[in-house]
């Protein structure tokens, strides 16, 4: 008998990583389940596509959050 599916809960970043410390080489097959239910902060599925789809990265959406920071934070003298 085949044993149990596993259920393990991981960022989707460190999967890659998870599957090869558990010896799992990258021409085997593994399902992935996505767990909607899990969203921290509404709408940011879609906000993050809508940056994919403009061709900006993470780092790009970082400077121009930093951008705006300074601009509405008052200046300290």
């Amino acid at each position: 008998m085949p044993p149990a599916p596993e259920v393990i809960e991981i960022a989707a970043g460190d999967v890659a990583d998870e599957l090869r410390r558990r010896g799992i080489s990258p021409d085997e097959w593994a399902t992935l389940m996505i767990a909607p239910d899990q969203e921290w902060i509404p709408g940011r599925r879609e906000s993050r596509a809508r940056v994919v789809v403009a061709g900006l990265t993470d780092g790009d959406v970082d400077r121009l959050i930093k951008r705006a920071q300074r601009e509405v934070e008052p200046s300290i003298e």
